[in-house]
């Protein structure tokens, strides 16, 4: 306590058990409580304070031990009843006993009390002594009311939040009425009004969405749906009224941008004026700084505002630019772009044939290193293989003069391209037929030999894919049967695209007619080898 203060006695009537909060740094005093029937001595201030359990939520119980043998609960209820109102007492046959509060703050008064000595009256007898602990008790009470009591708070704090989300949610739309008669003749003038027509167009598409429209009440739909159509112009004129609005707009704060230039162009003239040799000299150190800093500053702001106008002149500009272009397209520009972009994808193409030749020439090798392998086979067998490898061998030779052919034409075609537009075309046409050609070429070879390995290693177009098709099909196949087999590998095909590919190349296809009168059918045959054949 402070010095020059007596304590003050916390069992006095009015006062609480527990002081008043004083500072952390002074010790709290205990003095001696004298009650009618017994008398409290304080403990030793310097032994260290009695340990408590941990709180329980909602403790109103204390559990009080080292209460004399002869001690009442008369006694228990005038010692503990200053700290509050007491609900019930239930006092053991041993020394202890539980003490149940109204309130929760009053446990914490009554633990004021844990450590100090009782003595029943003026005696000294061992029955009549004891020494308090008091200390937190868990009851089922206590936490069934703390409970009941932390629903309640969750209850009020949701019943608040929800208050609060209906007051910031915004208001619902009115519900749409349904169809009728008198609400379609209403909505009919309400469309015909500017004012209420985002709402009637909003009811209109709402009735239409729900399947109101039948033979009956088609031609009021019709009507309404053909007012609606009227406020086309409307809005058409207010658009261009706005952007009316909005160049004007721009012209006005171009011009005012331009005065405000003029005005700092001025501005800055007088500084460049004053840094001059023959007014510079007459201004002090301090005002020939703020002179310096001034003028940069204004320069900036003039650079800024400078470039805000030029990039404003710069749009207009474009835009005019824009305006030229879709009126007088420069079609040389585009025919010459797109056939450069031509001349690109054949050298992709290019590049696809030669990566494909040597994936079969690699082929053509692990096939003379089976061959030369030793295996017991028959003689017969044995010279086909060699006419197959020989065949082979000599397949691939023209095939690789035809890709050399190839791509001189395309060298030569190139060259055309940068001279005329027309030719590019031409170019266009001849290097495709010779690219269909040559994978018709690469088909033709691996169905001779058979190999199903060479079919896995080469990526075929639909070229390659058809000749193969017609190849096990001696007698040809119709169109129909042909984009049936194809439209599996890819649903995109179409009929029309496949006969113009085939038509494309006489060399490699050919088309007969087969039957009589209304068996009259149109077939498809491969007749690629036979040009193999004849050479």
């Amino acid at each position: 306590m402070m010095t020059g203060i007596a304590p003050m006695n916390p069992m006095l009537p009015g006062l609480g058990i527990v002081p008043p909060p004083i500072s952390q740094d002074m010790p709290v005093v205990k003095e001696i409580i004298h009650c009618k029937s017994c008398t409290l001595f304080p403990p030793n201030p310097n032994l260290p304070p009695p340990a408590t359990r941990e709180r329980p939520p909602g403790c109103k119980t204390v559990f009080v031990g080292g209460l004399p043998e002869n001690g009442t609960e008369q006694i228990i209820m005038e010692i503990f009843e200053q700290a509050g109102d007491i609900v019930a007492i239930r006092k053991s046959k041993k020394n202890f006993c539980h003490i149940r509060f109204a309130e929760e703050q009053m446990v914490d008064k009554a633990l004021f009390l844990s450590g100090y000595r009782i003595r029943l009256g003026s005696s000294t007898d061992k029955k009549d002594t004891g020494r308090l602990h008091v200390d937190f008790a868990q009851a089922r009470d206590d936490l069934y009311e703390w409970e009941c009591r932390q629903r309640m708070l969750a209850r009020e704090e949701r019943h608040r939040r929800r208050i609060e989300e209906d007051r910031l949610r915004p208001p619902s739309p009115p519900p749409i009425v349904h169809y009728s008669e008198h609400e379609c003749s209403q909505l009919g003038e309400k469309i015909k009004d500017d004012s209420k027509f985002p709402e009637a167009v909003r009811v209109l598409l709402t009735w239409v969405e729900r399947g109101e429209v039948s033979r009956r009440n088609a031609n009021n739909f019709y009507s309404m749906i053909q007012s609606s159509n009227s406020h086309i112009r409307r809005l058409m004129s207010e658009k261009a009224a706005h952007e009316k609005e909005m160049e004007e707009a721009k012209e006005k704060f171009k011009n005012s941008l331009a005065c405000i230039l003029v005005q700092f162009e001025l501005i800055v003239s007088v500084f460049h004026a004053a840094s001059k040799q023959k007014a510079w000299d007459h201004f002090s150190k301090a005002q020939r700084k703020n002179l310096d800093m001034w003028r940069k500053q204004a320069e900036e702001i003039r650079n800024i505002h400078n470039e805000e106008l030029m990039g404003i002149r710069r749009e207009e500009e474009m835009e005019m630019s824009d305006d030229d272009m879709e009126d007088v397209p420069d079609s040389k520009d585009s025919d010459e772009s797109g056939l450069v972009a031509q001349a690109e994808a054949l050298k992709e193409e290019n590049d696809s044939l030669r990566c494909q030749l040597d994936a079969y020439r690699n082929e053509v090798e692990l096939l003379k290193q089976e061959q030369g392998k030793p295996q017991p086979q028959h003689s017969e067998e044995e010279g086909g293989r060699q006419q197959q490898l020989s065949f082979l061998q000599q397949a691939l030779q023209g095939m690789q003069k035809q890709l050399l052919k190839v791509r001189e034409e395309l060298k030569l075609k190139e060259s055309e391209l940068e001279k005329s537009s027309e030719e590019n075309q031409k170019l266009e046409t001849q290097v495709q037929g010779l690219k269909d050609q040559l994978q018709a070429l690469l088909v033709m070879c691996v169905v001779q030999t058979g190999s199903v390995a060479m079919l896995t290693h080469l990526h075929f177009s639909v070229t390659g894919i058809i000749s193969t098709f017609l190849h096990v099909h001696p007698f040809g196949a119709s169109i129909e049967y042909i984009c049936s087999y194809l439209q599996r590998l890819d649903t995109k095909i179409s009929t029309a695209e496949v006969e113009a590919l085939l038509g494309r190349l006489p060399c490699t296809f050919r088309q007969e007619l087969t039957g009589v009168g209304a068996s009259l059918e149109k077939r498809w045959k491969f007749c690629g080898f036979e040009g193999i054949k004849t050479a």
